[in-house]
């Protein structure tokens, strides 16, 4: 029988710490749901002390998920700790995931401590979340350029005191696949009572090679692997979940372990996360990429009618891919539109929620001939007038653009329930768009990222627009969808601007 590999997600710790990447707290609950429809083991969602925003976060997942554990990252303090237990609380299973950097430039350079007080301080941490829960997990941060002889001192001494996962970091994504597979192997065999504790592997993809170090590392006895959808993470990112879970399941001849996830909810899972963090998956992304499963050589298209294995070694719809067209329309109820958002994990909390959510979803069957699940998940994770909390909303819109004229837009907002009208000329129709908002707004912020991709196939298809704004040093991600696509840009801009005049969103965890 092989053995369990624990799937450890940090999507909505980790992978939030990419620029721009930010989420609110109903977005995080939203992406919290469908890690647990995946299957994932622990759900790390987020660093309670970093903002009130996101320990409430973590609560608000904590009281909801029933199928996964779920974590708070807490520096090995007690401000850091006791934060991290009380969010945790209301989980069905919980765990606090407590850490300190063990390498001598860590230590020296940004902790300022002997490695005497990183052993006490490492110990003080994990037996003071243990009055919160007896799932503790210990992290070494910078385990990668940390001396071997005071890694095995320091995990020898947090098993003594309780911790029940050991996690061993490449923080800075400095490893290749046979060292971080050596260091593991020797960890495991000289650390007393190795036995009594899961080994956990964490691995930043700064090199490109955090996936094969995670692999490595489990093939080397690491049970349980860290990792985000689509690889998202600070810097370069982290090892891609989807990646290291059909790497798993692909090559059972190699390795001894398997996970519980469901594949099959990869895709989906991937396309909310990419909706809501406003971070596209390239097309040759493995697994997620538009391209993982196409052909262009004549060579491999004649294979692969011949039979399939001759060019794929994983089937699409393992994967979710395929399997996605909605047999919903124009003449659908509310009741068949309602069980298909469950169906796919999407919760609307309120009953005018779903009201504004099913009109939006006639109103693109009337432009739409074939609606798909993508369509769907992008009305409520994209489209902003489903809050029905938002300060600005567009009313109407209209442009002119035309071959040797400036182009114009029009536009009528709804400002808390006040209509606002502006016109202005601009570069082209969004650009347009955009100016006469901002004046009638005056938001005084920057625009650092405009971005258009298509959800589904075909000329009728929604796009899917991304705006990324930033004042003051914060900054935000808009959505909006649409099959008219300045439609979609005005939509997302607003979007990105209710963000901006809403709630304070989380600070970055190290600062």
């Amino acid at each position: 029988m092989n053995d369990k590999l624990i799937i450890f997600d940090t999507t909505l710790r980790d992978g939030e710490q990419s620029p721009g990447a930010a989420m609110t707290k109903d977005e995080k609950v939203r992406i919290a749901r469908q890690l647990e429809r995946l299957g994932v083991d622990v759900i790390e969602a987020g660093f309670a002390v970093a903002s009130p925003g996101d320990a409430e976060s973590i609560r608000s997942i904590a009281g909801i998920i029933k199928n996964s554990t779920v974590c708070s990252l807490a520096r090995a303090n007690e401000r850091d700790v006791r934060a991290a237990g009380e969010a945790i609380k209301p989980a069905a299973s919980g765990r606090i995931h407590t850490f300190i950097a063990t390498s001598p430039i860590h230590m020296e350079k940004k902790l300022r401590m002997q490695p005497d007080q990183v052993v006490e301080a490492a110990v003080k941490a994990v037996r003071l979340a243990l009055e919160y829960t007896d799932d503790v997990e210990f992290s070494a941060e910078d385990a990668v350029r940390s001396d071997m002889d005071f890694l095995c001192r320091v995990f020898d001494e947090v098993i003594k005191a309780g911790a029940k996962t050991l996690n061993v970091p490449d923080t800075v994504g400095y490893s290749i696949p046979a060292l971080w597979g050596e260091r593991m192997r020797q960890l495991i065999e000289r650390v007393p009572n190795s036995d009594k504790v899961i080994w956990s592997t964490h691995c930043h993809n700064d090199l490109g090679m955090a996936v094969a170090n995670s692999l490595s590392a489990v093939m080397n006895g690491a049970r349980q692997v860290e990792c985000t959808i689509n690889g998202l993470g600070e810097r370069a990112g982290n090892a891609a979940l989807e990646e290291v879970v059909m790497a798993v399941k692909t090559r059972r001849d190699i390795f001894t372990c398997d996970s519980r996830i469901d594949t099959t909810q990869i895709v989906p899972t991937s396309r909310l996360v990419s909706q809501i963090t406003g971070y596209p998956v390239q097309p040759n992304k493995a697994i997620v990429g538009a391209n993982a499963f196409s052909h262009e050589s004549g060579i491999h298209q004649d294979g692969v009618l011949k039979h399939r294995e001759t060019y794929e070694i994983m089937r699409a719809e393992d994967v979710g891919w395929g399997a996605n067209k909605l047999t919903l329309g124009k003449l659908s109820g509310r009741n068949a539109f309602r069980t298909r958002l469950h169906e796919l994990g999407i919760v609307l909390e309120s009953e005018e929620a779903v009201n504004m959510a099913f009109a939006r979803f006639k109103d693109l069957a009337d432009k739409k001939r074939e609606i798909f699940d993508e369509d769907l998940q992008a009305l409520v994770a994209v489209d902003g007038s489903i809050d029905t909390c938002d300060r600005f909303k567009l009313v109407s819109l209209k442009v002119c653009s035309e071959t040797g004229e400036t182009p114009h837009a029009y536009i009528v907002l709804s400002d808390g329930g006040l209509e606002l009208r502006a016109d202005e000329f601009g570069g082209g129709p969004v650009d347009a768009a955009f100016r006469a908002i901002e004046k009638m707004v005056g938001s005084g912020s920057t625009l650092l990222l405009y971005s258009v991709n298509n959800i589904t196939t075909g000329t009728d298809a929604q796009g899917e627009v991304t705006v990324r704004l930033s004042r003051n040093g914060r900054i935000v991600n808009g959505q909006g969808a649409d099959t008219d696509i300045v439609i979609a840009s005005a939509k997302a801009y607003l979007n990105a601007l209710n963000k901006l005049f809403g709630a304070e969103e989380r600070a970055h965890p190290q600062v």
